[in-house]
């Protein structure tokens, strides 16, 4: 799984900040070598996402925690009253998982649940999706994760594994061009392949961008639908297109009609409500 390494270390502190010294409620109640069952329950319609992820988590608690009857997968369509999977091991480490695997769960299937309506807005077009870095603090590769399982794409994970010059690298860097310049230089001495992009607030800047050359991609920030239009068709395929700035699920296909390669949406991973569900002890 790429960049394991965060997810490793999200599940160790999730561990930490929940259980600390011993979950001890369980501990107090719960015979240490009593085994029991569970299962996750579906309680709102939505996509389910964040199974392979509570598999690890289970792992990290108990390596004899199983998975015994897997009924759902990640992408599914859900519903409720669905159940996604039965599991057993010992008591005391079920309920350790239980929150970890719930918080986890039900915030990125929140995430999927909303990236697949705004992906059945572009059904019949060619522009795809994207993330942003607008995420949860600490949670940024299962944020990701989910849209990815949403059915969207994933744009830049970090400040390093692209170059964005956005307004304010424009202006900090005395202009278009010199940043332009700035960037490649960067990428031929430190010998890196990296894509770049840049933010154009007008159709100016696009001129001016394809006079110089030498970039991936054009971000254009807060145009309306028609300047859009008449951005993409300047462009001409010559570099691939962003739209990006006050697009809400209500204007999406307009601006998609355009003929943008991408549209990237803060709303993805910002303003998501966790899709209800939940462990219940199997009697």
């Amino acid at each position: 799984m790429k960049y394991q390494e965060f997810i490793d270390d999200l599940i160790s502190l999730l561990i930490k900040e929940d259980i600390g010294d011993g979950d001890h409620s369980s501990l107090s109640t719960i015979p240490f070598d009593a085994c029991g069952k569970m299962k996750l329950l579906v309680k709102q319609d939505g996509i389910i996402a964040g199974i392979e992820i509570a598999k690890q988590i289970f792992n990290r608690i108990d390596k004899n925690i199983k998975i015994v009857e897997q009924r759902l997968y990640d992408g599914d369509k859900i519903k409720f009253g669905d159940i996604a999977f039965f599991v057993e091991g010992r008591i005391q480490s079920l309920l350790q998982s239980e929150r970890l695997v719930l918080n986890v769960m039900q915030h990125m299937s929140g995430i999927a649940t909303q990236t697949s309506i705004y992906v059945k807005q572009l059904e019949g077009l060619k522009t795809k999706i994207l993330d942003t870095r607008k995420t949860t603090p600490g949670m940024r590769i299962l944020d990701k994760m989910a849209v990815k399982i949403g059915g969207g794409e994933n744009h830049r994970i970090g400040l390093f594994d692209m170059i964005m010059l956005k307004d304010n690298h424009i202006d900090f860097a005395g202009g278009i061009e010199k940043a332009i310049i700035k960037a490649q230089d960067y990428l031929k001495n430190t010998n890196r392949s990296l894509k770049i992009e840049i933010e154009v607030r007008s159709i100016a800047d696009i001129k001016q961008i394809m006079h110089i050359g030498g970039i991936n991609i054009i971000m254009l920030d807060n145009f309306d639908v028609e300047t859009t239009r008449q951005a993409v068709k300047l462009i001409d395929g010559k570099y691939q297109t962003e739209s990006s700035g006050g697009i809400i699920i209500t204007n999406l296909r307009d601006y998609a009609e355009c003929g943008v390669d991408f549209i990237s949406v803060g709303a993805l991973t910002h303003q998501i409500k966790s899709l209800d569900l939940s462990l219940k002890a199997v009697k």
